[in-house]
């Protein structure tokens, strides 16, 4: 049966540390009875995740014996060398703490880190990163070509902008007379013939006078430009009178 020894204390061995920091804390019992000494680990151990539980322990000796992580004796910080090989040797939990969050960002162990803590800052593992940085260079590719599609739109925009506005110019340019005559005898011949009959006399439409005309062409086109009754009946007098004078 294993104890159940608790995640978090106020301070560690260095063995405690590195059996909780590799998540194999059900094994403590095994390990430290496998230990001749608590600086001194087996090169084999039946045991998961034994090579990540021994780089633990010599991250953590690393940091003591090179001054970056305060260390003492039963929780109280003395930093002083005789106490390397001591069995009593300790690291409190703000130090560790503190020592892993400023070395190694990417670790977040739930016995020093609380829940919020490890989501607030996720690990972000070598692979991840590799595929965050192909990402970024993906998307920064994709927006310099929406720039340049930008660009294009932009320059069709404006060339499409100065088209419109040369349109109403040559819309108002005046038609030649040739012209001119030639809409007003279409018009008048249409007249004429909508008004007219047969020489059966059989009427060729059912319209029997202009005004008639006019107001079929209102009703069913009035929101057309120059579809209004003055503009029409000024326009059919015009073509009536043109194609007479040629007529006579």
């Amino acid at each position: 049966m294993h104890d159940n020894p608790p995640l978090s204390k106020i301070f560690y061995r260095p063995i405690e540390a590195a059996i909780r920091w590799a998540g194999i804390l059900r094994y403590k019992k095994e390990i430290i009875s496998a230990m001749p000494q608590p600086w001194q680990l087996p090169e084999k151990l039946d045991c998961p995740r034994w090579s990540e539980f021994r780089l633990c322990m010599e991250r953590i000796y690393d940091a003591i014996l090179n001054g970056e992580l305060p260390y003492g004796q039963n929780g109280i910080t003395l930093n002083h060398p005789s106490l390397w090989r001591c069995p009593d040797l300790t690291v409190r939990h703000v130090d560790l703490k503190r020592w892993m969050r400023e070395h190694y960002p990417e670790q977040r162990p739930a016995f020093l880190f609380s829940h919020a803590e490890r989501i607030a800052h996720p690990v972000i593992t070598l692979e991840v990163g590799q595929a965050m940085l192909i990402e970024r260079r993906a998307l920064k590719a994709e927006l310099e070509q929406c720039r340049r599609n930008l660009q294009a739109l932009q320059e069709q925009h404006d060339g499409l902008r100065k088209q419109s506005e040369s349109i109403p110019a040559c819309a108002q340019c005046p038609i030649s007379d040739r012209a001119e005559s030639t809409y007003l005898n279409i018009i008048g011949g249409m007249l004429d013939l909508m008004l007219g009959q047969s020489p059966s006399g059989v009427a060729y439409s059912r319209f029997r006078t202009q005004e008639a005309i006019v107001s079929a062409l209102i009703a069913h086109h009035g929101s057309a430009m120059g579809i209004a009754e003055r503009t029409l009946n000024g326009k059919f007098a015009s073509a009536r009178k043109k194609l007479r004078s040629m007529n006579c």
